[in-house]
This record gives C-alpha cells, sequence and structure tokens, in this order.
C-alpha cells in the first residue's frame, strides 16, 4: 500500500472506524486508541493486502480483533489510563462528534451485551452486509440474523424505558403544583 492509498483509507475510513471502536470500548480514549492502532497496523501490514477494495473490511475485521484482544488481556494486565499520550491522538473535531449518534442511542446501545451490539453497530452504523459481518465475527449468517433481531428489540425495550422515564420527569416539571386547602371558598 503506498503513502497516497493509505492518506485515503485515513481520510475516508477514520469516522465509521472511530464510532464502531466507540461502540465496543464504550469510551472516548480507548476508541481512539483501537482506531489509531487500527491504521498503524494497515501501515505494516497494507502491503500484503491482495485487493485494496477490502481494505474497509480488513480494517473492521482488524480493529475487532484488536479489541477482542484488549479484552483477552484484561483479566491478566491492569489497564493504564492514555492520558500521558492523549496529545498524540488525532483531535477529535466538532464535525465528528456531531455525526455520532444522540446520546439516548449510544448509551442504549453499550447497554446492550456485546454478542448483539458489535453486529447492530457494524450493520447499522457502518452499513456492513450480513456476508461481510458474518465473516467479519466469524459466524453463521443465521446465527448473525438472530443476533441484529434480538439486539434490535433489547435496544428497543430500552429505548423506551428511557423514553418513558424522561416523559415522566418532564410531565412532574410542567404541572403546577396544587395547593392544599381546608376552606372552601
Amino acid at each position: 500500500m503506498n503513502e497516497l492509498d493509505y492518506e485515503k483509507a485515513v481520510n475516508s475510513l477514520y469516522e465509521g472506524l472511530y464510532r464502531f471502536a466507540f461502540s465496543l470500548a464504550g469510551n472516548a480514549d480507548d476508541a481512539s486508541e483501537l482506531t489509531q492502532e487500527t491504521f498503524a497496523r494497515l501501515l505494516v501490514k497494507g502491503g500484503q493486502l491482495r485487493d485494496q477494495s477490502k481494505v474497509k473490511g480488513w480494517l473492521f475485521t482488524t480493529l475487532y480483533r484488536i479489541y477482542l484482544g484488549w479484552k483477552r488481556r484484561e483479566t491478566s494486565l491492569p489497564h493504564y489510563e492514555i492520558e500521558s499520550v492523549e496529545a498524540e491522538l488525532p483531535p477529535i473535531t466538532p464535525d465528528m462528534v456531531d455525526k455520532l449518534e444522540n446520546e439516548a442511542v449510544s448509551q442504549s446501545l453499550l447497554e446492550v451485551d456485546e454478542r448483539y451490539r458489535v453486529p447492530l453497530a457494524l450493520f447499522y452504523f457502518e452499513n456492513h452486509s450480513y456476508a461481510e459481518i458474518a465473516e467479519m465475527l466469524d459466524i453463521p449468517i443465521g446465527t448473525l440474523m438472530s443476533r441484529l433481531s434480538r439486539g434490535k428489540e433489547l435496544m428497543r425495550k430500552s429505548l423506551i424505558a428511557k423514553s418513558v422515564g424522561a416523559e415522566r420527569k418532564i410531565i412532574s416539571i410542567n404541572q403546577p403544583r396544587q395547593k392544599e386547602s381546608s376552606n372552601n371558598e
């Protein structure tokens, strides 16, 4: 992979990879680190890609595998905050933040178990096909479709619960307090 192809991949795929990383990690620091590590691997191993048109799938698969490696190591190694290397990460621009889904949807997605969250993020946020996702996650398409269906239902329930809770707050705030009076006027 030459320098122009690498730059093109970074410019066109960074935001999508970051969103996917955020849906996995649940915080901006880890999402940035996952994304950076993925692009670093592309820089080192990009020359091994036979078909440059498959770079997007390779990047998403690589990011997911890096994330799984992190999860495996969490049990045996302590986690360090990346505040000490924060200056080395690319800045997150207001445009990037604006493109992230609204807070309620993002929070609901993070509350869904990982086995449902990952396929949902890849399908709905990154527009991968069933076949691409099944290949990335190394699961049968039927299993993928089942997980998408179950994940959508779990998110729907979570969003409804959040919506009902918010409506109750709004109603209680907007209702005028009635004075209790023992006198009949």
